[in-house]
This record gives structure tokens, C-alpha cells and sequence, in this order.
């Protein structure tokens, strides 16, 4: 029977990658179960990895944290923040920032969450494919109008200059969400391209909110960090606002504590937003995550994670390659392969179709379909023009990545033979 709809509240669809969890619950998964091979999970493996630094065990309250934080978080840790992106990328640069510069949040969603409640009535631009938690969180809030900008895959989801100069003039964007690197697809803008996005929206008026929580998971020559911080001329004037925090590039998910750099003004509209919104995180792991972010900690576990994640990285492309499933391009950063599936049988050849099979492997991917971001679902009735692919992680520990792909041979091979 179908649960009845109370009163008052609207029907919320699970999306991305809660649907596919919940879809594997009902077939009997759970977090940690030996069984399963997680190729959906949206988080990286947060044990000791080799040559990381040691994990934090505990953390300690002190009485003072007992109290609530302040909304845009404890001074030291604003102040901490803003150290490291000075020293990561703005060490040649006469305009710092400073703690007034950083917000902290509890949580990636809850820091996009302030700055789009910050917006006034704006075109806002996003791409397509994008982060999947996009859509409800472009819809939920009616004062913008988001407009999608769609990234082909035949060029390599490349957008020049001249694309980008043309969306915001053309359609007078005023701002522009978009992960970078890019969940699901792996494209990353970095060194002069980055400069000249980042130039751009100085030029045109338009601000970049710019999801940087996969920075450190840059895979080309001389990979990471990369950080549109390192292009602003100016912190307090240049439209840049950009999101981080310890999820992903400390890989310290369940923290829950993240942050927002970007000029005071901005500042000041999310920690206001945050008043009402969600109150503000953590105060004591926020007084915990301070010795995190000392520079050398960073270098030492951003190398870490790019010995142990190439390596995860070339088991699960190799291995779906040799299934027969193409690449718009070689993931150049996050932890995803963005696989299409053209070329698979016909009876797992689009995302949910091959979700489904894969699941009764125990095994679990994303389908595509959930990274066409369609906020209000304004194009609905229209077959998504991704659900030929999947995403799949390398987030988890080796042995589980090694084992999915194994899986996922033998099930694509039954299926040409069937």
C-alpha cells in the first residue's frame, strides 16, 4: 500500500544517489556489509591511507564548546581557512583573505543551501551534467530563475570562452553554479583556462559559486589542488565565491563541516541566511578541524590521495573499458568514471536498466538520468539525454573497486551471450 500523503506537505522525490541507496536498502544493503561492492557512493574511503597523516580518533570537548557556534563559525577557524587558501594559492598576491572572508557550515548542502537563499531575482546559469543534489536545491527557492546550459559530450564537455561569454551576455546570467572538477563527469578547468573564467566573470558582473569539493582529486600532469582562489585579483570584488570543506579533500565525511570563501558582502548575506536556515554547525569539531587544515597537513594528504586514488582510478576505467563501455573523456578529476553504455547489449544499455542488473550483483551505480538537473521539472515527459550512462566511484577501498569491476565484467558478458 502507498503510504497516505499528510496534509500540507508536498510529495519530495528521492533523487541521485538517496533513490539509489534506498533502492539498495530494499535488496538488503547496508553501510559496511561485506557483501556489497558500493560503485555509487558519493564519498571517498576514510581510513589511513599510505603517507596520509594519522586519523583523527577522537576529539575532545572542551566546556566552552558546549555552547552553540557562532552562525558563521568560530573565529579561529575562519581565521584558519583563510591562512591555508593564502598560503595554497595566493602567496604572490597583495589582497589576502581573512577570516571576515569565511563562512563555515555544517555541511556541503547546507553551505550551497545559504547561497542560494542569499540570491535576489537573477538569471542563474548551470550545467548539464551536474552534481545531482543541484535540482532540488535550484528549485526549492522561487526568487532566481535557473536556466541550464548543456556540455557536450562529443567535445569532451569543453566550454571555451566564447561559449561562456555568450551564455552570460546572452541569457544575462548574473551568476553560474558548477562543480569543479565536475561530479559526474570528471572535466576539470584549471591553470590559464580557470584564470580566464575567473577574468571573464570579473568582466561581465556574473559571479561563479564554484563547488571546489573534489579540488584535490586532480589527476593530470602536476594534479592538484586547483582553486579558482588563486585567480581572483581582488577577495572583496571579484564575483568568485567558492565552496570546500573536510567531506571530500580531508575525506572526513561525516564531520559535516564546511565553508565558504568569497567577498565580505557575500559573507555576511550567507551567515545571515544561516540565522534561519540551519543555525550554524559543530562548535566542537569545528575547534577540531583546526590543526586539519595546516598547510603541510593539506600537501601530506592531498599526495596521499593521489597515489591511492590513481591507482583505484585505472582498476575501475580499465575494467569498464574492457566491457565495452566509452568515455567522453578519461575522468581528469573527482573520484568517477562517466560511462557510456552505447555499446553494452541492449538489455543494459541505459543507466536504470543497468542499475537494475548491477544491483542484483550487489553492486550499486548511479544512473545518468539523475545528473540532467531539472529544477521544477520543467522539461519532464522528455527522455533525459544522459540516461545512456552511469556513474561509477572509485571512492571505495581498492579491494571493493577491484571486486565491483569483476562483477560488472560478468554480468555484461552474460548479457552478450543471453
Amino acid at each position: 500500500m502507498q503510504p497516505t500523503q499528510v496534509p500540507g506537505f508536498r510529495a519530495v522525490p528521492f533523487t541521485g544517489v538517496i533513490y539509489v541507496m534506498a533502492e539498495a536498502a530494499r535488496h538488503g544493503y547496508r553501510y559496511g556489509h561485506p557483501d556489497w561492492c558500493n560503485l555509487g557512493q558519493g564519498m571517498p574511503e576514510t581510513g589511513q591511507l599510505p603517507g596520509a597523516p594519522p586519523r583523527v580518533g577522537e576529539v575532545k570537548i572542551g566546556l566552552e564548546d558546549q555552547e552553540y557556534a557562532p552562525v558563521a563559525g568560530i573565529p579561529e577557524l575562519r581565521h584558519a581557512v583563510a591562512t591555508l587558501y593564502n598560503e595554497l594559492y595566493r602567496c604572490d598576491r597583495a589582497s589576502r583573505y581573512t577570516e571576515r572572508n569565511v563562512c563555515i557550515c555544517g555541511g556541503g548542502r547546507a553551505s550551497l543551501t545559504r547561497a542560494v537563499a542569499a540570491l535576489g531575482e537573477i538569471n542563474l546559469g548551470h550545467f548539464l551534467p551536474d552534481y545531482t543534489a543541484y535540482e532540488e536545491l535550484l528549485d526549492i527557492f522561487r526568487m532566481f530563475t535557473s536556466i541550464p546550459i548543456l556540455l557536450d559530450g562529443s567535445r569532451g564537455y569543453d566550454f571555451s570562452i566564447e561559449d561562456l561569454r555568450r551564455e552570460i551576455t546572452g541569457r544575462g546570467l548574473s551568476a553560474i553554479l558548477l562543480s569543479n572538477p565536475n561530479n559526474p563527469t570528471g572535466k576539470v578547468l584549471r591553470d590559464e583556462t580557470l584564470g580566464r573564467w575567473v577574468a571573464t566573470a570579473r568582466d561581465l558582473q556574473c559571479t561563479l559559486l564554484l563547488d571546489e569539493f573534489y579540488s584535490h582529486y586532480v589527476w593530470g600532469a602536476g594534479g592538484g589542488p586547483v582553486s579558482a582562489a588563486r585567480h581572483v585579483e581582488d577577495v572583496d570584488r571579484d564575483p568568485v565565491v567558492i565552496f570546500d570543506g573536510l567531506t571530500k579533500n580531508w575525506r572526513y565525511p561525516g564531520w559535516r563541516c564546511t565553508w565558504i570563501v568569497g567577498p565580505r558582502t557575500v559573507i555576511d548575506a550567507v551567515s545571515s541566511t544561516g540565522s534561519f536556515l540551519d543555525g550554524g554547525g559543530s562548535k566542537p569539531l569545528q575547534r577540531a578541524a583546526i590543526p586539519l587544515l595546516a598547510p603541510d597537513v593539506v600537501r601530506a594528504e592531498s599526495a596521499a590521495i593521489r597515489a591511492a586514488f590513481l591507482r583505484k582510478r585505472e582498476i575501475l576505467r580499465s575494467g569498464l573499458a574492457a566491457t565495452g563501455m566509452r568515455f567522453d573523456l578519461d575522468p581528469e578529476g573527482t573520484f568517477y568514471c562517466w560511462a557510456d553504455l552505447s555499446d553494452l547489449p541492449a538489455s543494459i544499455n541505459d543507466g536504470m536498466s543497468f542499475f537494475k542488473a548491477a544491483i542484483k550483483e550487489k553492486v550499486i551505480c548511479v544512473p545518468g538520468e539523475f545528473f540532467d538537473i531539472n529544477p521544477g521539472k520543467r522539461r519532464s515527459g522528455r527522455p533525459s539525454r544522459f540516461r545512456g550512462y552511469v556513474r561509477f566511484s572509485f571512492g571505495p577501498e581498492e579491494a571493493q573497486v577491484a571486486e565491483g569491476v569483476r562483477r560488472i565484467g560478468e554480468l555484461v558478458a552474460r548479457h552478450r551471450t543471453g
